[in-house]
């Protein structure tokens, strides 16, 4: 059974935890900063607003994570929600419980589109998110960090 809760100040070390995971797979381009994790937790104990982070438990057990960003979009015609980032760990995968974090999104974040970013070669993930109506976006995005 997939239980999906939102991350707690209990979670501190579980969520860095996951999150490092996450950063050091094929799912990323690249590992990210260390203190971008701790900064991820704060902004998710400073409010809902805009990042909301959850804990995905299968089992009793702890199976991954998922982070949105609620976001405006004129082209879109209203709220988006972003899935910044979804991580199953490795022996959770092929259960259905990505499929059951998409359906919690759905129902309790009602958006005008609902936006992710894949890698290409993640050749599961791309079909999970295709069964579930997702598409590619034409757009090349850019970026400018600090």
């Amino acid at each position: 059974m997939v239980n999906i809760r939102f991350v707690t100040s209990e979670d501190k070390e579980l969520f860095l935890s996951l999150s490092r995971e996450f950063y050091n797979s094929a799912a990323v381009l690249a590992p990210i900063k260390e203190e971008y994790h701790q900064n991820a937790f704060d902004e998710l104990m400073r409010s809902r607003d805009y990042l909301c982070g959850f804990i995905i438990e299968y089992g009793g057990q702890t199976a991954g994570f998922g982070l949105l960003n609620i976001t405006y979009s004129h082209e879109a015609g209203g709220k988006t929600v972003w899935i910044e980032e979804l991580y199953i760990r490795e022996k959770f995968r092929s259960k259905g419980i990505g499929g059951e974090f998409f359906k919690y999104v759905e129902k309790n974040y009602p958006a005008k589109r609902y936006r992710l970013e894949v890698e290409k070669e993640n050749e599961r993930a791309v079909s999970l998110y295709k069964k579930l109506g997702y598409d590619f976006l034409s757009y090349d995005q850019m970026i400018k960090d600090e």
